[in-house]
């Protein structure tokens, strides 16, 4: 009777376990990267929109943000598996530790792809073809880092193209002004992701992994503070445009603070302190849509 009972409770506890690393796996627990994400695809929702877009392209983002930010950490930790376990801050990631193996991993990540997919169904025709063009970029990044010497510029077009995928669901087209978005919020990317490649720097160094850390050198705080301001200016004059306003340049004006007191945190490059710049870079973005929905709603 004991017997049994311990090996029922021993089979209950094994989905669960498996369930916790599929978690750890999709960096549940770390909402920050698909934040990252979600803020300026949001943004974009309001810009094509002229204001509120509805609960259902809201819906659709929002989660297909989720499902594509965890899709891709299953391909990203795929791919990189034999360069993660020579750096500190990865070898313990499921795939690099061997506790989940690539077929799972992959099959995790189409599952979730699928799931988003199926929401951009819900949308219109030329919604669901730039969402091809998405998903190949998604699938690119990973390897781009070992022949670009910036692959921070590919993730950049990977972490914006919810931007012209935003007009595409509304306006069933992707415009110029689309396309000056993302190219700002390329930018942005680039300025937190060289803040995260800041922190791996000495471990890359010795697998050969190439970032934009490592190509700007001695410039990387430079470049990085250059990214916030041309994003910034960007976004900026993309308000300008839309006469969003006084509380949109003061939502913008809060983001180039923060992004000054990112700075302090990156100038001395330590570990901590450029991790916990990239970790917070959410806030900025935050900040920004903020801005815009503030800036349409008092218009």
């Amino acid at each position: 009777m004991t017997q049994n009972r311990l090996m029922s409770a021993s089979t209950a506890a094994a989905p669960r376990g498996r369930f916790s690393l599929y978690l750890d796996l999709i960096r549940w627990n770390r909402p920050a990267g698909w934040l990252l994400l979600l803020w300026p695809s949001l943004g974009a929702l309001w810009f094509a929109a002229g204001g509120w877009p509805g609960w259902h392209l809201l819906i659709v983002f929002v989660l297909g943000t989720i499902l594509m930010r965890s899709a891709g950490c299953c391909v990203n930790d795929v791919a990189d598996r034999d360069f993660d376990r020579h750096v500190k801050r990865t070898a313990q990631r499921p795939v690099t530790s061997g506790a989940v193996s690539v077929k799972e991993a992959l099959a995790l990540g189409a599952v979730l792809a699928l799931a988003a997919f199926a929401l951009v169904l819900t949308t219109n025709r030329v919604t669901v073809l730039w969402s091809f063009a998405a998903l190949a970029v998604t699938l690119i990044y990973p390897y781009a880092k070992r022949f670009l010497s910036i692959p921070q510029a590919v993730l950049g077009i990977a972490f914006s193209f919810g931007i012209p995928m935003a007009f595409a669901a509304v306006q069933s087209e992707v415009p110029t002004f689309a396309w000056w978005l993302l190219a700002g919020n390329l930018f942005w990317v680039l300025a937190y992701d060289t803040e995260y490649a800041m922190v791996d720097r000495d471990d890359d160094l010795k697998i050969g992994m190439k970032t934009s850390a490592i190509t700007f050198g001695r410039f990387d705080v430079a470049a990085v503070m250059a990214s916030y301001a041309i994003f910034l200016a960007v976004w900026a004059a993309a308000g300008a445009n839309e006469s969003l306003g006084p509380a949109f340049f003061v939502a913008v004006g809060v983001a180039a603070a923060q992004a000054l007191w990112h700075w302090r945190l990156i100038r001395d490059r330590t570990r901590d302190g450029c991790f916990k710049a990239f970790r917070l870079n959410h806030w900025l973005g935050f900040t920004v849509f903020a801005g815009v929905v503030a800036g349409y709603a008092l218009r």
